[in-house]
């Protein structure tokens, strides 16, 4: 197929390269479709370019600071450590630049075609595709929606000079002094937290009674307590209402208990969630595709959606705004359309936050699952317990496993620790597999390694621990 000659039809095309859309398009050729992949901006989307890629590789330095100057514990001296931000900045860069590269190649590789620009629906079979140079028009058999989400502005906090969205707060030339955070989810907490690691002086408001609202609050008070060691206030319960910039600093006014008050700092983060791209010049509405209230599509459990060979994937469509949910249902789309009985299940769709200690979680909670309707049993082993852990100086944290009485089948896990978002790989392929706390607590566990804390918590839930004494 060559891009640009408008007579010739398509099996599918797919609307954005995110990890959602580039994800569909493989999928779709390794299954014998033809495939057009539109984007308007990089191959990668948000999440390799000014999401999840970028701010991972930031963390890992801000990380790697704060060893070098906290490394005495060890008995390593190192004087005098100092951030050459556009060094970081450099890393970070050349991070984003081979993982982009690394998908255009995977494209390329499995005769995916690409085309740089942006996309319109004519009708239901229909769609021109076009940039500066050139506009040409292709017929689908099929169409996998992969648009992606945007952060959220809030009137009284429109983005621009010192009031930053992530993607702006991911590319400062300097670490600032200071920095004021609306928003303590997970965006919020894991920039707020590195650039804290770095120097600044972070404020975070936030309007719920804790950070991270959506894990259990014996994992973020670890966070929290992480967070107050370098510095970072958190003021909970607090209502943004205005703010005010100059060249120099920006002032916010809040309110808490009834009372008004206000900080000023160098830059605001404004982080308080995203919005799907479902609006803008793609035409949704003139092909009478059905959406919420709030912009999303309106699809069944493979991503199909009012339209029947038109699919949506990823931060377009409802559920938790998470790379790998866009990935998932993108592959479950390309083989729906392909014939085959894939659906998608959400059971095992792990949540994970980069905060020190990172949060990470899997199934059901224990309260999630009492509510479902299980007698269940539950237990936590701390790393306190766990030799490889303590040898690298990170003792905090634990590994909570959720199963159900009787049978033992493992229902949910929830981790804060160190490395808690490759730990949670495990107990999510536990779950998918139907596994029994048996079955984790008799497969051997290599040692000295973090995932044997995974085994232990098993054997605490069934009742004989080895390292810690059973309660």
């Amino acid at each position: 197929m060559v891009v640009g000659d408008a007579s010739l039809d398509i099996d599918t095309l797919v609307i954005g390269a995110g990890p959602g859309g580039y994800v569909a398009a493989i999928r779709a050729a390794q299954l014998g479709q033809s495939v057009l992949i539109v984007d308007k901006s990089e191959l990668g989307g948000v999440c390799l370019n000014r999401g999840c890629i970028p701010s991972k590789a930031l963390i890992a330095a801000a990380h790697q600071f704060e060893s070098a100057k906290h490394a005495d514990a060890f008995g390593i001296s190192v004087e005098n450590v100092t951030v050459d931000f556009a060094k970081t900045q450099e890393f970070k860069n050349g991070v984003v630049k081979k993982m982009t590269g690394g998908v255009a190649g995977l494209l390329k590789g499995n005769k995916v075609e690409v085309f740089n620009g942006e996309c319109m629906f004519i009708n239901e079979n229909e769609a021109r595709v076009f940039n500066d140079h050139e506009s040409p028009r292709y017929r689908f058999k099929n169409c996998i929606i992969a648009t992606g989400s945007r952060p959220i502005e809030l009137k009284p906090f429109p983005f621009g000079g010192r009031i930053l969205s992530s993607t702006e707060a991911l590319n400062l030339p300097e670490v600032p002094k200071s920095m004021i955070v609306i928003g303590g989810g997970y965006i919020g907490a894991e920039l707020g937290q590195m650039y804290s690691k770095f120097g600044s002086n972070v404020t975070i408001i936030e309007g719920l009674d804790s950070v991270l609202a959506g894990f259990d609050k014996d994992m973020t008070s670890l966070v929290t307590k992480n967070m107050k060691k370098t510095g970072i206030e958190i003021i909970t319960g607090a209502k943004a209402e205005s703010a005010e910039q100059n060249d120099k600093e920006v002032t916010v006014k809040y309110s808490v208990n009834g009372e008004t008050k206000e900080v000023t700092a160098d830059y605001l983060l404004v982080t308080v969630g995203r919005r799907p791209n479902t609006d803008g010049e793609l035409g949704l509405d003139l092909i009478g595709l059905d959406m919420d209230e709030r912009g999303f599509v309106k699809v069944d459990h493979q991503g199909r959606t009012s339209i029947p060979h038109i699919f949506a994937i990823g931060d377009i469509v409802s559920g938790l705004a998470l790379a790998h949910k866009a990935s998932y249902e993108g592959k479950v789309a390309a083989e729906a359309i392909s014939g085959m009985p894939s659906v998608v299940d959400y059971k095992c769709i792990p949540a994970v936050v980069f905060t020190d200690p990172e949060c990470s979680s899997v199934g059901y909670t224990e309260a999630q699952a009492k509510e479902k309707g299980h007698k269940v049993k539950a237990g936590k082993f701390p790393y306190a317990g766990n030799g490889r852990s303590v040898s690298l100086n990170h003792p905090e944290g634990f590994v909570k496993i959720v199963a159900e009485e009787g049978t033992g089948l493992i229902l949910g896990a929830q981790i804060v620790g160190l490395e808690a978002s490759n730990l949670i790989a495990e107990l999510g392929l536990a779950i998918e597999m139907g596994a029994t706390l048996e079955d984790v607590a008799l497969t051997i566990h290599a040692h000295p390694t973090l995932g044997e804390i995974v085994m232990e918590a098993a054997e605490l839930v069934m009742g004989h621990p080895i390292h810690i004494i059973a309660r």
